[in-house]
């Protein structure tokens, strides 16, 4: 009976249900609850920033040195002549894929793959690189003009994948480059987060149908059928985190009819510094571009 009571009496002292913090308490770990907020907190930060490390394969160059950037040249299946042309246009300039490596520059001819996989246009690219080792070839996209605009969300994602940089470029492959100005423009760029560069512009949604630069969702962009401000025309920078964050999200960022305002709404919403630099600006000459950047 003493013992039974002893039992009764300490049982009704004590809670019935045991808290979390109690839970903490017992386990000796009073501020682990604070810490859980706080990492949760650093994790929506990091997220927002586009950072993930957990998805990225942190490769780097054969070297394993980190590199200054990465460069896209977009291209087509019937692009060979100017594949050639700008090859040509590096050597006249004394520059070689080997010597812009040891600078820290990855340059690679950007192409996806034939709507009809494994036909002769495949065949070419493959034989193509093969003999000369400048490709990305992005397996996951179909080649055609009208997915264009989905091509910067596989670029920039196998390119991320693939490189560890500081810079991830596009550039279109009938523009002649200067490579020296281009290095010196993004080093003096180093180590600013967020980084959007290019020609800056806005500009009128073309919504008739059949002409230049329509824009079939041109009813989003307001009344007045306005572009937001974006890096138009054939080259543009992405610092390595907003290249990251087009990486991480890319299943749900919504492409638009061009690449280029493509682009620009997915960094609308971001901490993205714009940076206008005229140099990057291209006149069209007939079929040809030409950057005041050569």
């Amino acid at each position: 009976m003493l013992l039974s009571n002893l039992l009764k009496k300490n049982s009704l002292q004590r809670p019935q249900v045991l808290t979390v913090d109690d839970k903490l308490m017992v386990l000796g770990c009073k501020d682990l609850k604070r810490r859980i907020v706080e990492a949760e907190m650093e994790l929506t930060l990091a997220k927002s920033q586009g950072y993930l490390k957990s998805q990225v394969q942190q490769s780097g160059s054969s070297s394993g040195k980190k590199l200054l950037a990465v460069i896209g040249v977009y291209s087509g299946f019937g692009s060979r002549l100017r594949r050639n042309t700008f090859r040509g246009s590096m050597t006249s300039k004394g520059v070689t894929l080997q010597k812009l490596e040891e600078r820290g520059i990855i340059v690679r001819f950007v192409i996806g793959r034939s709507p009809n996989r494994g036909d002769s246009l495949d065949h070419n690219i493959d034989e193509e690189n093969r003999v000369r080792k400048d490709f990305l070839i992005l397996d996951g996209h179909e080649e055609a003009q009208e997915e264009l605009p989905k091509k910067a969300k596989f670029f920039f994602s196998t390119a991320i994948q693939t490189w560890d940089a500081e810079f991830y470029i596009k550039v279109d492959d009938n523009i002649d480059l200067n490579f020296d100005v281009l290095i010196e423009l993004i080093k003096s760029r180093r180590g600013q987060d967020g980084a959007y560069i290019g020609c800056m512009k806005s500009g009128e949604v073309v919504s008739e149908e059949g002409k230049l630069w329509y824009e079939p969702e041109w009813w989003k962009f307001g009344d007045q059928k306005t572009y937001f401000r974006h890096a138009a025309g054939s080259i543009f920078i992405l610092s390595k985190n907003l290249a990251r964050y087009i990486d991480i999200n890319s299943v749900s960022l919504k492409a638009y009819a061009h690449e280029d305002t493509s682009v620009g709404s997915w960094m609308m919403g971001l901490q993205a510094t714009y940076i206008d630099d005229s140099r990057l600006c291209c006149s069209y000459s007939s079929q040809d571009k030409v950057c005041s950047l050569a």
